[in-house]
């Protein structure tokens, strides 16, 4: 299946036009302002858009139930309208299209401790680790994770790194600022700048000291394979 904006603008972004094959998978990257999440909004379908085509579908068109195949946008915050409910049933309810069960998918980031615990009681990065399991269970074809690794400690990043690497989910789409994650998935990438895309091409390109220098100037370094800020 296959995703596409053709030359799509508005008050935020400017001139879009990305396509997303079959099984492809890709990263956001960018400034604070920038247009990732609005890009994401309106890939989803939250940001309405007549501009959005899905396997030669416009978005718009489809049903909710349909769109909830196609595409699933996970937050970087969860939010929840019903103060009580445990995160057992709210993964239960999150369960759609895939075939893994609902125990299968808890083991994956370790959250069977914390299954009869209201989400409303939980820490911003336990949070963020149901969302993330309940991206398996909703089991749509491409699924957009926006800031996944936001709120975690390196061993849980390095937990939804392997998550974001299995094959549990079909095509992603990743917003992060998480440099390093991003050069360890080697996923195509496109960086964002005032609303419109400067760069899309290849994981290695982007990688290249030349571009590096481009999007962050001085304010990074690579040291053994990791990025960090050069302070």
């Amino acid at each position: 299946m296959n995703s596409s904006i053709n030359n799509y603008s508005n008050n935020i972004l400017t001139n879009i036009t990305l396509t997303l094959e079959k099984d492809e998978n890709l990263i956001i990257l960018g400034s604070n302002g920038a247009g990732k999440s609005t890009l994401a909004k309106l890939l989803c379908g939250i940001t309405p858009s007549t501009d959005v085509t899905i396997n030669n579908q416009k978005l718009h068109t489809l049903s909710a139930k349909e769109r909830s195949k196609q595409i699933n946008y996970i937050p970087p915050k969860l939010e929840i309208f019903d103060a009580y409910i445990t995160v057992k049933a709210y993964l239960e309810l999150s369960r759609l299209y895939a075939t893994i069960s609902v125990d299968e998918a808890i083991k994956t980031l370790d959250l069977k401790a914390l299954t009869n615990h209201s989400c409303k009681t939980l820490s911003s990065g336990e949070q963020q680790r149901v969302l993330l399991v309940s991206s398996l269970l909703h089991g749509a074809n491409i699924t957009i994770y926006d800031e996944p690794t936001a709120n975690l400690d390196p061993n849980r990043t390095i937990q939804v790194y392997k998550l974001l690497k299995s094959d549990s989910i079909k095509s992603r789409i990743i917003i992060t600022h998480d440099l390093t994650l991003a050069y360890r998935l080697g996923y195509r990438i496109i960086y964002m700048k005032e609303g419109a895309i400067h760069f899309d091409g290849t994981n290695k390109a982007f990688f290249e000291t030349e571009n590096l220098k481009q999007f962050f100037g001085s304010s990074l370094k690579k040291i053994d394979n990791h990025f960090v800020v050069n302070l």
